[in-house]
């Protein structure tokens, strides 16, 4: 997603001593990065910087550069001399995330509906279909999280798309929470969501898929208020 970047690169291509340092450090960052969003990593779980130097064949200087990436996009909370956790969030603080959510995610695909072209919206039907059918959680959430950033990719804006970005990967655990207690309650307001979503999108109704977006983020926060237990584990 072009649009959305995840890390930032090196530039001029000055392999110094510093430079292929900064590489293995974004490097260990992007695949700690997509551990934690995979749930191979479970918020409060301590990260070890040993074992992360073990796994990359890499001293403790770019792990270190790594984990002062992810703290820095929240995911990763390290303590001075004592070492790093994966972040949590309490219900208050997940709430709130999603509060902002709720604002910023509608005017990002406001921007970004315009130039969307048929292709891609054509790609999006076919992502609600494959949601709509997935019977396995995290398949659901891949498919979840392609559909929604793909509505936001042409957006072209400088700031608000890494703000977006940064709030789903910190509210990622708590999405697959609320995944898998609507699939056990057999609700499939999500799936709405999403046909509403790629109706209002192929008939360049703006207000109306900010609308649609706007509830459904709601209904998520709304349903993870009901189920405070997901964050005491």
């Amino acid at each position: 997603m072009s649009a959305l970047p995840a890390t930032g690169v090196a530039q001029n291509g000055q392999m110094t001593e510093h430079a292929t340092r900064d590489g293995a450090g974004t490097r260990i960052a992007a695949e700690l990065r997509q551990a934690i969003l995979d749930g191979h990593y479970s918020p409060g779980m301590r990260v070890r910087q040993e074992d992360l130097a073990d796994l990359h064949g890499a001293s403790r200087i770019p792990v270190r550069e790594a984990l002062r990436m992810l703290e820095a996009e929240g995911l990763v909370t390290v303590v001075v001399n004592t070492g790093a956790w994966v972040s949590r969030l309490s219900l208050a603080e997940c709430e709130e995330m999603y509060q902002i959510r709720e604002r910023l995610e509608p005017l990002l695909l406001r921007y970004s509906i315009p130039n969307l072209s048929r292709p891609e919206i054509d790609h999006l039907a076919l992502l609600a279909d494959a949601m709509e059918r997935s019977t396995d959680v995290e398949h659901f959430l891949k498919l979840d999280r392609e559909f929604h950033l793909s509505t936001y990719a042409t957006a072209g804006t400088n700031v608000l798309g890494e703000m977006v970005l940064q709030l789903w990967n910190r509210t990622q655990h708590y999405r697959r929470a609320f995944t898998r207690v609507f699939r056990s309650e057999g609700d499939r307001s999500a799936h709405y969501d999403h046909h509403l979503l790629v109706h209002a999108i192929r008939r360049g109704d703006v207000d109306e898929a900010e609308r649609v977006l706007h509830d459904h983020i709601r209904r998520t926060r709304l349903e993870l208020a009901r189920h405070p237990e997901v964050f005491e584990n």
